[in-house]
């Protein structure tokens, strides 16, 4: 099985669906069950002590997610998330957001897919997610 997305192909889906939602998710690096993501931070991604949300790290975590379902289904939008469930480890700081995206299971109904998210200049995790998706009847 080969990667059905490209990042740039993955960009261009963000850009053109997700009009006015304010700074983009950027998409990196695909590979088949893999995705790497990126956000530029602002103040509004900022809780008091200059830490980036948690908001936003569950944002960038769900969007890292669904990409990579369609690592493996191609542009099919109507794939939606089923859980998020997201561990703070420790402060996340930086000027940037990277998300690293892997897939656990892909089933029938379900994929599950980890997330691990850390500042740009971090050198450790920030934060650990699993996503659950539920695809849509017409890919399995």
């Amino acid at each position: 099985m080969t990667c059905q997305i490209s990042a740039d192909m993955a960009n261009r889906f963000l850009r053109e669906t997700f009009v006015g939602n304010g700074p983009q998710n950027e998409v990196i690096a695909t590979a088949l069950d893999y995705v790497q993501m990126r956000i530029e931070v602002s103040n509004a991604h900022l809780r008091p002590g200059n830490y980036i949300s948690g908001p936003t790290q569950m944002a960038l975590a769900d969007s890292a997610a669904y990409i990579a379902v369609m690592t493996r289904i191609g542009i099919v939008p109507m794939a939606v998330t089923s859980s998020l469930n997201i561990n703070f480890l420790r402060p996340c700081l930086g000027t940037a957001l990277l998300a690293d995206a892997r897939t656990l299971k892909f089933g029938q109904r379900l994929a599950v897919i980890e997330v691990s998210l850390c500042g740009e200049d971090q050198d450790k995790m920030a934060s650990h997610a699993v996503v659950t998706y539920t695809l849509p009847q017409e890919t399995s």
